[in-house]
């Protein structure tokens, strides 16, 4: 295996290289896959800082250009807000 197995791709949910790597010679091609499988990219910066380098995987392992590698989707928000903005929002009835 190769020597940076143990790189941290995705520090929130604590996902190494290895698994990475483990998930795309298990069949799964897409980013979309990979996050279902390993929980990448869904913590608290959503995909902002491993998404990146999951594509950069992708793009090495199946011999593509980064352009050609699908991005995944994005579900609102799509940018974080605080839980005081959303406790701000809320208006209790009398």
């Amino acid at each position: 295996m190769d020597e940076n197995k143990d790189t941290i791709i995705c520090r929130c949910e604590d996902i190494t290289r290895e698994q990475i790597l483990q998930c795309i010679q298990d069949g799964y091609c897409t980013i979309d896959e990979i996050k279902k499988v390993t929980r990448a990219g869904m913590g608290p910066c959503q995909g902002r800082t491993c998404r990146l380098m999951i594509a950069q995987e992708l793009s090495r392992y199946f011999n593509i250009p980064m352009d050609e590698v699908m991005m995944p989707t994005f579900r609102p928000p799509v940018k974080p807000i605080s839980m005081g903005m959303l406790a701000d929002a809320y208006k209790e009835e009398d």
